[in-house]
């Protein structure tokens, strides 16, 4: 059986948040079609908010002794 391929709107979404939770720079964007520029985009944000939660999140110090 065949895999089949994800649409191209997806995979610039997923390119954009993998791009984005790296801290790479939005001019890195691989896409000149508005349509698909604008997906990559939405997923460069998505993945840098996450990035950025992750930075903040505190982890609680645990007690010795």
């Amino acid at each position: 059986m065949k895999r089949q391929k994800r649409d191209r709107g997806e995979r610039a979404y997923s390119r954009g948040y993998l791009a984005g939770l790296q801290g790479r720079s939005r001019d890195n964007c691989p896409f000149e079609e508005e349509a698909m520029r604008q997906t990559w985009m939405n997923g460069w944000r998505e993945g840098r908010d996450m990035s950025w939660q992750a930075d903040t999140v505190s982890v609680p110090m645990m007690r010795t002794g």
